[in-house]
């Protein structure tokens, strides 16, 4: 059960989204509830949390904030991470989204599926550099990392 059940992801002042990214995050949102694994460890003087878990995602003082709570909403963690170790990954992941998007309207198969396929190495990487971030606080698939790396570029001052 240590896994997230509700994510809310609070995006109040950021500009809005293209109507591509907006899909981009409504798919990562939908496949992280669907499936997912966030582990927290244990304190040496308490246990390990258990979940199902209630996610809260925002920017706060230039900050990315994962506030985790249990399914009652008692507070469990807080986890404030600066967006300094993913800028580059954030730049080249919306540069290469960019490029894809526009690939789908007028390249070859063959041309997109290899923009694609740079896109996924984009996103592993974001996905490493999240889960190498949050070591030691929670512990995340690739799969949950991937998911959650969208969404921390969707609230990302870099655009």
């Amino acid at each position: 059960m240590s896994r997230i059940v509700k994510l809310e992801i609070d995006d109040a002042g950021l500009p809005a989204a293209s109507a591509e990214i907006e899909q981009e995050r409504r798919v990562a949102v939908f496949d992280l509830l669907e499936d997912n694994s966030y582990v927290l460890p244990g304190r040496p003087d308490q246990p390990a949390p258990e979940g199902p878990f209630h996610l809260h995602l925002a920017v706060r003082d230039g900050r990315l904030v994962f506030d985790t709570t249990a399914e009652d909403g008692s507070a469990v963690a807080v986890f404030h991470l600066s967006f300094g170790p993913f800028r580059q990954v954030i730049k080249d992941y919306f540069q290469i989204c960019e490029s894809y998007f526009e690939a789908v309207k007028k390249l070859s198969p063959s041309q997109i599926e290899a923009i694609d396929m740079a896109r996924r190495g984009i996103h592993n990487e974001g996905a490493r550099v999240l889960q190498e971030r949050l070591e030691g606080k929670v512990a995340l698939d690739l799969d949950t990392a991937r998911r959650l790396f969208t969404l921390v570029c969707v609230l990302s001052p870099v655009k």
